[in-house]
């Protein structure tokens, strides 16, 4: 679970696994339809974004396998699915372009990021290609030298 900080991103929540396993081609920004009790937990940050994907079916995307946990003081006439399929909100044109990419092999839709933007919910939203076990490698290798070249720099 992730906590919300006072960041100037305002961010909630990012799946840092999806810029691992995946090429980020292209990203949108879509609307979330969400109840009250799940507004109330992402401002608490109780959200969790990994092994989420988006599902486009007759003509509407929807964010599967992301996890909101309800509060403790949820109302209790209220049933809270923590796991339920949630609408994203994204104009014709967005959602034909994702329709046509996701048919290519390899192509699909994940969830990157969960943010605020003023006192609307976003998701961002990217169109990926799977990594292979060799790029991963190379990925991780060329963020260590990157790294050791700074402090390299650093040194003098």
């Amino acid at each position: 679970m992730a906590k919300r900080s006072n960041k100037s991103d305002s961010s909630i929540v990012a799946n840092k696994k999806a810029r691992h396993d995946y090429h980020i081609d292209e990203t949108f920004e879509a609307g979330l339809s969400l109840s009250g009790w799940e507004v109330k937990s992402l401002r608490m940050g109780k959200v969790q974004l990994v092994d989420s994907y988006i599902f486009l079916k007759n003509g509407e995307a929807w964010l599967i396998g992301a996890s909101i946990t309800p509060l403790d003081t949820a109302s209790t006439h209220v049933v809270a699915d923590p796991g339920r399929d949630r609408k994203l909100l994204l104009n014709k044109r967005e959602l034909a372009k994702l329709f046509v990419e996701t048919q290519q092999k390899g192509h699909t839709c994940i969830a990157t990021k969960l943010y605020w933007k003023g006192h609307l919910v976003k998701c961002q939203i990217a169109l990926a290609r799977g990594k292979k076990e060799f790029d991963k490698r190379a990925t991780t290798k060329e963020r260590e030298w990157n790294i050791e070249k700074k402090r390299v720099l650093h040194r003098g």
